[in-house]
């Protein structure tokens, strides 16, 4: 087979211009340190690339997604803490409230003291983030959550029961904030004791302790029970009669005689009711239930108790039931407060688990791109000094064959 002059020169500049294209590939790859640059390079690898990299780019959104959550519940964390820590000098200034020796101005500076905690615990309880959103809100964060009643008693909430949830992972998702009315007018039925308190129009001079829990497992403790006292106008003989919503058949179905302090059973739970009730005076016993406790309504009525004059044996009676209905909703709420703040803890430890979990994958996924993309430097530069020498003694040897004719030859 014979090749023509120009079939030859063909086949060279071919071959040169082959050789020139791979060395400007290689100088790119070099250059650029990636080993696949078009999907041309490697087809499976280029594959496996992009599904490595999109990897990457949900791994980085979650890791923000992470430290966004744990910034928010942190900040929830530390409001709850400085709610405990008022709840706390509440209880405190409520025992102090209780003892007999204190005169009307004593407990009247009692009352302004629980004000002020009262004032504070509203400032924590509208507390907005570093973007202006109120955290107890729930899904309303632009919207403040807690405001005075007008009729000067309690609360009006206008955030709504939503909670804020941000995806950490594929396939899980946290809450990073609470409602205020589950901390600030909700308990936990599990978690809180049975309320005790007296009608606010009784007369007489009857108190009511707090509840004691004697059965837990009792259903009737489910129970709202109501003591009614009556008084005969003739005998002066007091009797009282215990009714349950629902029914409870274990009690008595007449009145019984009380001749002064009586434990009263109902249920697995026990009170005792002290001094001397008037006609129709009326007790209540009712389970902590999850709704309708608002702790500013609480802290409301018990500073309006404090700074009634006490100079009457009615008057001292009705004190001595206010702080006792009080010490137990305020008990309350601070329990609920301290599972919530307990719930939200369990949440950043589950946040920096899977921060630490995923920052190992974070690793793992880059390395895998780096090693399939890269290229190694030292092998990629010999390759390409050892093509460029071959393109370069190519065109050597085909600059001296181009020269060479019959002519030339006939001439030599």
């Amino acid at each position: 087979m014979r090749i023509s002059s120009s079939q030859y020169f063909n086949l060279n500049v071919a071959s040169m211009s082959d050789q020139q294209s791979t060395l400007a590939s290689m100088y790119q790859q070099i250059s650029s340190g990636k080993r696949i640059l078009t999907a041309s390079d490697d087809p499976l690898g280029a594959a496996q690339a992009v599904q490595l990299t999109l990897k990457s780019g949900a791994l980085s959104q979650y890791g923000t997604n992470q430290t966004t959550a744990l910034s928010s519940l942190q900040q929830e964390d530390s409001t709850l803490s400085d709610v405990s820590n008022v709840m706390q000098s509440i209880q405190s200034k409520l025992v102090q409230a209780g003892d007999g020796s204190l005169t009307d101005a004593d407990r009247s500076s009692v009352a302004d003291a629980i004000k002020g905690y009262r004032d504070q615990l509203m400032g924590l309880a509208n507390t907005t983030d570093s973007n202006g959103n109120y955290i107890f809100s729930g899904l309303k964060g632009g919207t403040q959550p807690f405001a005075d009643d007008p009729s000067g008693v309690g609360t009006t909430y206008s955030g709504d029961f939503g909670q804020r949830t941000v995806q950490i992972s594929e396939g899980r998702s946290i809450a990073v904030g609470d409602s205020g009315a589950s901390i600030f007018r909700s308990v936990s039925p599990t978690e809180s004791d049975p309320v005790s308190s007296a009608d606010k129009n009784n007369t007489g001079s009857g108190t009511i302790s707090a509840v004691s829990m004697q059965d837990t497992s009792n259903p009737n403790n489910a129970s709202t029970y109501s003591i009614k006292f009556a008084v005969d106008a003739t005998s002066g003989a007091t009797t009282y009669t215990v009714t349950a919503t629902p029914a409870d058949s274990s009690l008595p179905t007449t009145p019984t005689a009380y001749t002064g302090k009586t434990d009263i059973t109902l249920g697995g739970q026990k009170v005792t009711i002290d001094g001397a009730p008037a006609n129709n005076d009326t007790f209540t016993v009712q389970p902590a239930t999850k709704d309708d406790n608002d702790i500013f309504a609480t802290l409301d009525n018990l500073v309006n108790a404090l700074k009634q004059p006490t100079t009457t044996p009615g008057a001292q009676a009705a004190l001595q039931n206010a702080l006792t209905t009080a010490g137990t909703k305020i008990g309350n709420t601070f329990n609920n407060v301290l599972s919530a703040q307990t719930v939200v803890g369990g949440r950043e430890q589950e946040v920096q688990a899977t921060q630490t979990a995923m920052q190992t994958t974070q690793t793992q996924t880059a390395s895998d791109l780096a090693n399939l993309t890269s290229i190694d430097l030292v092998s990629s530069i010999s390759s390409y000094e050892l093509t460029q020498s071959s393109l370069q003694a190519a065109q050597m040897a085909f600059s001296q064959i181009q020269k060479m004719s019959l002519f030339q030859y006939l001439g030599n």
